[in-house]
């Protein structure tokens, strides 16, 4: 009995070992992926500045586009890292489940499956740069296999890198709000469209948005004050991970020359300036999502469409679960699809889902003729593309053009229906293929204003009155939002009432701490101010605290931090669309924080709101939907609020009378933001939180004076 005990044990664990090595190596060993870019020969040198941002030059754009991604590997190889493992559906491997949803989404969308359809197709120039960047990639892995953290993930190819932006584009316009709803993480936005005309009353689903932001501003000649044209970007972007913005600048041989910041994977700037013309992007939140509830037979498996019964297309696939140390857990799902999108299932029933620039990879060209434009002409012809989806363009030339693109890839829609609300999915009566055309995309160009401005608001609303597009000239089924901010209006407020913007003044307006009188938040605190406190003492004190406010986070009042925290939850409801928060509890909740983490209910703003980074801890200004934003934050053990979205990369662009362009940009942090042995881990931090920027060295002339050092890769 002992002996059969004993065995019995030993094959428990026998097997129990096996089960643990199984998990251990079958992920790596499983992945696949396609072939390595072709090796080349690639002729490239970094110079990198006294701030470390990487100058690359090379002789042709495939050898730029391979300095591009070496360089960003020597100051963030971790966070490419993610970058490139999403794109082969093993974010999950490496981080676990919330990577692993990532990772369903990108089976869900068929993003691979659109790269390995179009790739061959796109033009010869576009494949060797995607080639170019891989292989920069790849040269670095080479050189730093200690640094790799996934098995098997290297040698990439252009055809990963084509695949982060058909999984990425789409998220900027809300479609990741809308699966999440879908799926019931986050809730429902309220009903507020009435019936549908063809079907029952149901929760409507469009985009609420994540509270990502931007500010941009563009001010033509005739309102400058001494004739130049101006173009600030302002995006506000997380401050680490894949959507944080890496400054370079890049100098080819065949003429391609050009200074901003890209995104992890990207083997481009997305904004900055060339020699002639630059632009700069916003969140714009149009409708661009179609949701259709299928109706389904008995056992699941067809959907009704037409009055005929059509089978779903099911797809299975692995995700892959990091438990902990090697082990990876791998995990069934099935994949579905309908004629009118991806199907997600729910308890609530099946539904599918048409968005923008589903099924292209239009963007992945379309970026790179924006680079390469060398006037308003060749720029507009770019962005006519209609490659990316969905983001705000705000633009400015040598020649003093300035324009506006509410730029959006808008699905044809029919009469008859509303599309803010989940549509019937058994006919075909309400699905039109394909998408509106370009010259119906809302657009300013050159308004008699002089300037124009976004801060993730209506594009009804940007160049001030007498200039503004109208909104009767465009289809309510373009779904075009209608709402703003309060950064929007208070950069009109301040734009129109100066009749000739300086350099200082243009300074001065981006980093605004105000909050406008007219704005959603006075209501906001019009409802707070009414609160009636019965008799708590801390509310009531509260109050009287807030009374005293200066409607300005420029942190020298003795309000600012307790109206930060009460502007940060009235943005979480504004931003994203969702019925008011109770201000009684937001105020209650304000002042129970403050108390409890400083002892008092007024300490200095600065003293609550903090930049940090390693050693580097400053105190910042800002707050919440103000024109220096600090967005959000993550609350540390001490109280202190460590921003980490809101201002990032921030350039200020000028062409002079002549038409020679110069700039100056900063960062939140540095150049290398997961190097902590780096210099240039936080060096631009005492800049950014002075409101102080620092030189471009676009010109390499003027290049050789700042240089810490050049080498080749």
């Amino acid at each position: 009995m002992r002996r059969n005990l004993v065995r019995g044990a030993t094959g428990l664990v026998v097997f129990l070992i096996l089960v643990a090595i199984g998990l251990a190596v079958w992920e790596p060993l499983t992945a696949t992926a396609p072939a390595p870019p072709p090796a080349h020969a690639y002729d490239v040198k970094i110079a990198r500045d006294t701030f470390g941002v990487p100058h690359i030059f090379g002789k042709t754009d495939p050898d730029v586009a391979y300095g591009i991604a070496y360089a960003h590997a020597e100051d963030d190889f971790s966070t490419l890292q993610e970058v490139l493992a999403m794109t082969r559906g093993r974010l999950g491997a490496m981080t676990g489940q919330d990577g692993a949803k990532t990772d369903y989404v990108l089976h869900l969308l068929g993003a691979r499956e659109t790269v390995a359809r179009d790739y061959g197709k796109q033009p010869s120039d576009v494949r060797a740069l995607l080639d170019g960047y891989a292989s920069g990639l790849n040269r670095y892995a080479d050189k730093h296999p200690g640094e790799i953290r996934l098995a098997g993930l290297f040698p990439v190819s252009g055809e990963d890198v084509a695949t982060g932006f058909v999984l990425r584009s789409p998220f900027f316009f809300g479609l990741d709000q809308v699966l999440g709803a879908l799926a019931g993480d986050t809730a429902l936005p309220p009903d507020s469209a009435g019936p549908t005309p063809d079907g029952p009353d149901i929760t409507p689903i469009g985009p609420n948005g994540n509270e990502n932001g931007s500010n941009a501003f563009v001010v033509a000649p005739k309102r400058s004050s001494d004739g130049f044209t101006r173009l600030v970007s302002n995006s506000h972007q997380p401050w680490r991970g894949g959507a944080a913005w890496y400054e370079l600048v890049v100098h080819s041989g065949t003429g391609w020359n050009f200074a901003g910041a890209t995104f992890p994977g990207a083997p481009y700037p997305l904004l900055g300036h060339n020699r002639t013309l630059g632009w700069t992007n916003t969140v714009n939140r149009p409708d661009l999502t179609d949701v259709y509830k299928l109706a389904l037979d008995g056992d699941r498996t067809h959907y009704r469409f037409d009055g005929q019964w059509r089978p779903l297309e099911r797809t299975r696939v692995w995700l892959h679960v990091k438990l902990w140390g090697p082990f990876v857990l791998p995990v069934p799902k099935t994949v579905l699809r309908a004629v009118q999108g991806p199907v997600v299932e729910t308890p609530r029933g099946d539904f599918a889902i048409r968005y923008a620039g589903a099924d292209q990879l239009k963007m992945v060209e379309e970026y790179y003729r924006l680079n390469r434009a060398r006037d308003f002409g060749e720029w507009q012809k770019a962005l006519a593309m209609q490659g990316v989806p969905a983001t705000n363009f705000i633009y400015g030339d040598a020649k003093g053009n300035i324009a506006y693109f509410y730029n959006a890839s808008f699905l044809n829609r029919k009469p008859g229906y509303d599309y803010a609300h989940v549509l019937p999915g058994d006919i075909s009566r309400d699905l039109a293929a394909g998408t509106v055309p370009w010259s119906q995309v809302p657009r300013n160009v050159n308004p008699a204003s002089g300037f124009l401005i976004n801060a993730n608001n209506t594009p009804f609303q940007a160049a001030g009155t007498g200039s503004e597009i109208r909104p009767e000239d465009y289809s309510p089924l373009l779904g075009i939002e209608t709402d703003t901010t309060n950064r929007a209006t208070r950069a009109l407020e301040l734009m129109g009432a100066n009749p000739r913007i300086s350099d200082a003044d243009l300074h001065a307006i981006k980093f605004d701490t105000g909050v406008s009188h007219v704005s959603w938040a006075a209501k906001w605190f019009a409802d707070l101010a009414a609160v009636d406190p019965r008799g708590d003492r801390a509310l009531i004190d509260a109050k009287a605290l807030l009374a005293r406010w200066d409607w300005n986070f420029d942190g020298k009042g003795p309000a600012d931090a307790i109206a930060a925290l009460l502007m940060r939850a009235g943005n979480k409801w504004h931003y994203q669309r969702r019925p008011p928060a109770d201000p009684r509890d937001a105020l209650a909740t304000a002042a129970a924080y403050l108390k409890s983490h400083f002892g008092r209910l007024d300490p200095p703003l600065g003293e609550v709101l903090r930049v940090r980074q390693g050693k580097v801890d400053l105190a910042m200004d800002g707050g919440p939907d103000v024109l220096h934003a600090a967005e959000l934050w993550d609350e540390a053990p001490d109280g202190r609020l460590a921003v980490k979205h809101g201002d990032s990369f921030i350039m200020f662009i000028a062409w002079d009378k002549q038409g020679k362009v110069s700039s100056q940009s900063i960062q939140p942090f540095g150049a290398a933001t997961t190097r902590p042995d780096s210099p240039h881990y936080a060096d631009q931090a005492p800049l950014f939180v002075r409101h102080q920027l620092k030189p471009v060295w676009f010109d390499p002339a003027d290049l050789r004076h700042h240089l810490e050092r050049v080498y080749r890769p």
